[in-house]
């Protein structure tokens, strides 16, 4: 005997339906954050003590800026799923709910564009 609904058994969804793809998520992020983590900690300690010119020379590299702009991606699409996680466990009143997940994405797909675009200026030698 199961407990699971006839339409879900149809559809092959178990109790959280999509709660699968955002633990994966969840984990592919902070597997990737992990390698990019260390790459930025080792790059930090390689440029040390470095001036501005330095360091914009150094993200003007290619394979810096890349990387960099996939540190800040997944770094922004972890902190959403995570902060995410907690407001749905801990908002309950429906409004509130949907109005404070809608402001989450909104603030970390502002800050990803922002922290994109500066280190596009940099890697380009754009100034301001």
């Amino acid at each position: 005997m199961s407990l699971q609904t006839p339409l879900g058994r149809a559809l092959g969804l178990g109790s959280a339906k999509s709660g699968f793809s955002h633990w994966w998520g969840q984990r592919l992020s902070a597997a990737a954050l992990v390698i990019l983590g260390l790459w930025f900690a080792a790059s930090l300690i390689g440029i040390g003590g470095a001036d501005h010119a330095t360091v914009a020379a150094w993200i003007a590299a290619t394979p810096h800026a890349i990387l960099l702009i996939l540190l800040v991606a997944t770094l922004l699409y972890h902190s959403c799923l995570g902060v995410t996680v907690v407001i749905e466990d801990y908002v309950h009143d429906a409004r509130a709910l949907v109005l404070m997940l809608v402001l989450v994405r909104f603030a970390h797909a502002a800050l990803a564009v922002a922290g994109i675009l500066s280190i596009v200026k940099l890697s380009l030698g754009a100034q301001a």
